[in-house]
């Protein structure tokens, strides 16, 4: 790394973008339901637009007047605060507004790769370089003048290249990998919907499939398939609260379990995540495949895919000794809307759901024929999500151990 040179990232951008102080009412209107999307600080974690259905939207009549310089493929989006450095690439042509507390950076490509720089953001050397131009006493962040002062170290730019291909061809593994689960995930919830909740049968042996003969019957959730009955969410799982993990610290530095938060659910495990005994009690336990549900604060139901850690409270490890997997996750999922009105409704500090939520949420409960049928369609399309998000996590994994070899600054 003898060539790698440093300069400042002021000398090697072309562009910053920088809506500080701006709304849309300084500019005459507001927020709409029809334009474009506006990726803000929390539509950005881990390198991954989150939240999508959250986003703002501007409308056209707007735009131009908000967005002087429009966004093109291979700008570089960074958080200014709130928090400080989150960071994607953007590899669309699709029109977006920025909003507040985010940075859009053009660089001057014969100098710098934005792929290879959107890597070198995470390196130690470059958060540094943020943390240490931050400012502010209630809400820390960076200026854009000070931005442009960190430093940079760059290899020449064939090298920037070559390092941003081979990270960049782990990311697109993963990206191709989260987009089947997508896809999956939308499918499954797709088809629940239309044979639990709608009673729109599939084909069997080219034959629409008549659960019962046919024949329904009334029940409280109006009529449903003849041998087929009404249950309540809270009969086909058991919802286990987790625990005050304060209370039972870890054994050592080395013997402990991660605990599992509301954060941790959204965003993994992380340096900052807290830290248990490691001799709990196994039921609040969590593996990978386990079902998550976050009853308090952002209602979600996720399956867990960041490795063994301990239930915190505000979250049940949702389990069945009696009902598949798919079965209470996806009744789960139909009610989740309804919960997270509930909780909204309820909301002062941080809203939230109680047990008898899960009692007053009615589910449909199959002939057990229909639940054999069920089974197989449901059961491996869960079990490809779920091995999708282990090799996700593999190569997550061999991609941030390369990452600091790679961008190894400090060895130049």
């Amino acid at each position: 790394m003898k060539n790698w040179k440093e300069t400042t990232l002021g000398e090697v951008t072309d562009l910053i973008i920088d809506h500080r102080g701006l709304t849309p009412k300084k500019i005459g209107g507001d927020w709409s339901d029809i334009g474009y999307r506006a990726i803000s600080a929390k539509s950005i974690k881990n390198g991954q637009l989150v939240n999508e259905e959250q986003m703002n939207i501007l409308p056209e009549n707007l735009y131009k007047k908000w967005m002087k310089e429009e966004i093109q493929y291979g700008d570089i989006f960074l958080t200014s605060e709130a928090p400080l450095g989150e960071h994607i690439v953007w590899k669309s042509e699709e029109k977006l507004v920025l909003s507040q507390r985010i940075f859009g950076i053009r660089t001057k490509k014969e100098k710098l790769d934005p792929f290879f720089f959107n890597y070198f953001i995470d390196s130690k050397f470059y958060q540094h370089e943020l943390k240490s131009k931050e400012s502010g006493s209630t809400v820390t962040g960076i200026k854009q003048s000070e931005l442009l002062k960190t430093r940079v170290i760059l290899p020449p730019l064939e090298e920037q290249k070559e390092i941003a291909g081979v990270l960049g061809s782990l990311d697109d593994k993963i990206e191709l990998l989260r987009e089947e689960n997508k896809t999956l995930e939308a499918t499954a919830q797709t088809i629940f919907k239309e044979w639990f909740v709608n009673f729109n049968f599939p084909n069997i042996e080219g034959k629409p499939y008549k659960s019962s003969g046919g024949k329904m019957i009334n029940s409280e959730l109006g009529l449903i398939p003849d041998g087929w009955r009404v249950g309540r969410l809270s009969e086909i799982a058991n919802f286990l609260n987790g625990l005050a993990l304060q209370k039972f610290p870890p054994e050592s530095t080395t013997e402990y379990l991660p605990v599992i938060k509301i954060k941790e659910l959204n965003s993994g495990i992380s340096n900052q995540t807290d830290k248990a005994s490691a001799k709990l009690d196994k039921k609040y336990i969590v593996e990978d495949g386990d079902i998550l549900f976050s009853w308090s604060g952002s209602l979600i139901v996720d399956i867990w895919k960041y490795g063994r850690g301990a239930l915190n409270q505000h979250l049940f490890k949702v389990a069945s000794d009696q009902y598949p997997k798919w079965f209470y996750l996806y009744w789960t999922k139909e009610h989740l809307a309804n919960f997270q009105q509930i909780a909204t409704a309820k909301a002062v500090t941080m809203g939230h759901i109680q047990r008898h939520h899960l009692d007053d949420a009615l589910v449909t409960i199959p002939i057990e024929e229909f639940m054999k049928i069920s089974d197989d369609v449901f059961a491996p399309m869960l079990e490809k999500i779920i091995n999708n998000n282990s090799e996700i996590q593999t190569l997550s994994t061999l991609r941030d151990t390369l990452l600091p070899k790679l961008m190894s600054v400090n060895n130049k």
